[in-house]
């Protein structure tokens, strides 16, 4: 374990902790609200943050470990954020931040554990794009993925 991923990850659980007290004060109305930044519901919003976890983590370990995401694109990541905006735009709230806070944990423990030579390893996540380090993915798909549809719910409903 590094000092880094120490701090990336308590940056990460004091975010999750804001913003799960954010989904937990929502009303049923809020959860149906569309949002502005993403045109999806409040609750498919949140559903499509908590079920990305698992799949970050995955990621984060490949590129920790020195390899690639083998032929995955920005066109098929955008695909599969279109249709689960559709299968959860009625999500279930109290199951959609039981699964924020079970995946966060997750993504919070395989951070916590990487090492700065771990953090520094770069590979490809969408073909035909530049490589990535493990940190800057945990910026972009950990830190700012949060801030980024968090800070459009907290837009949407006045949170």
């Amino acid at each position: 374990m590094g000092a880094k991923g120490e701090a990336f990850a308590r940056e990460f659980e004091a975010k999750v902790q804001e913003a799960s007290a954010l989904l937990g004060k929502l009303t049923d109305a809020d959860w149906k609200k569309t949002t502005g930044g993403e045109h999806w519901t409040v609750g498919a919003t949140a559903h499509h943050l908590a079920g990305s976890y698992e799949p970050i983590t995955g990621i984060i370990k490949t590129l920790a470990a020195g390899k690639s995401v083998p032929n995955f694109t920005l066109q098929m990541l955008d695909e599969m954020n279109a249709k689960n905006a559709k299968e959860f735009a009625a999500c279930d709230r109290a199951e959609t931040i039981a699964l924020f806070k079970k995946g966060a944990a997750g993504v919070a423990a395989v951070v916590r554990g990487l090492s700065d030579a771990e953090l520094a390893s770069t590979g490809t996540v969408f073909t035909g794009q530049p490589a990535m380090s493990t940190e800057n993915m945990i910026k972009l798909a950990v830190l700012g993925h949060l801030d980024e549809h968090i800070g459009s719910i907290q837009k949407t409903t006045g949170g």
